[in-house]
């Protein structure tokens, strides 16, 4: 008898900890606060091999995508501040374009190469997508003068860290220049700059990205500055967790490629 109370008292105890699992899976869903879904549209260049940062560049202030402002002031301490930043994404067929454009009162640029970095300490706009719906994401970080990191993996400190081999194949361009500048603050009209970039789909080296067409792919997008003299948290989707943590796959958004 006692036996078999062990045994049901064990099932118990495992069903009750999935069951914890699920429920707080099924809460960080539905902290979501609307899911938001975007639009990633197909762009066809018409030549051969990519197109050059110019032309990215060009397309998105001249065609008709529409901006997506990265408004989510997440934790309430970092509410006093927060610049105006936007973005456009389309893709094509080897890479995902991004364009930022930011206005702040302060810029930050202490960093001025890539591998071992610490861009999220300058001014500085990240990209995390889930590519293969597998749990396995990739966080690209660069600062204002578009020098940072690029990490994929699970959540955990196990993530791979990719070196300047990698690195160096996401094109990108920063209307500041690619210079370090330090801290440059102003009192009066703010600072606006833009960063251009062309992300490679195939360094998504960890996953089995099938192709991008017709898919709905998990992400999110951040402004943020830790090192800045008004720190600030910004995100596109809403992250709900006490601390600020863009680490937070189940609160990322939905991608959908056109």
């Amino acid at each position: 008898m006692n036996f078999h109370k062990g045994i049901l008292s064990s099932l118990l105890c495992l069903l009750l900890s999935a069951a914890s699992q699920e429920a707080s899976y099924l809460y960080a869903q539905s902290k979501m606060e609307n899911n938001k879904i975007l639009k990633v549209p197909f762009v066809d260049f018409g030549s051969k091999g990519k197109p050059t940062l110019k032309q990215i560049d060009s397309m998105f202030d001249n065609t008709d995508i529409p901006f997506t402002e990265i408004n989510q002031v997440n934790w309430k301490q970092y509410d006093s501040y927060h610049p105006d930043v936007r973005f456009k994404t389309a893709y094509g067929k080897e890479e995902i374009y991004i364009k930022f454009y930011v206005s702040e009162q302060c810029v930050k640029a202490d960093y001025g190469y890539d591998f071992g970095s610490a861009p999220y300490t300058d001014s500085c706009c990240e990209f995390f997508i889930d590519p293969a719906g597998d749990g396995i994401y990739y966080n690209m970080e660069l600062n204002c003068i578009a020098k940072g990191t690029f990490s994929g993996g699970i959540p955990g400190p196990d993530r791979k860290h990719f070196g300047n081999d990698v690195i160096s194949q996401i094109r990108r361009y920063s209307s500041l220049g690619s210079e370090p500048f330090g801290t440059k603050t102003s009192e009066g009209k703010p600072f606006t700059y833009s960063i251009t970039i062309a992300l490679p789909i195939k360094l998504f080296s960890l996953s089995n990205v099938k192709p991008l067409k017709g898919r709905k792919v998990r992400a999110n997008f951040y402004k943020c500055g830790d090192g800045m003299p008004e720190k600030h948290y910004l995100s596109w989707n809403p992250i709900d967790c006490p601390a600020p943590n863009f680490h937070t796959p189940a609160f990322f958004g939905t991608l959908y490629f056109e």
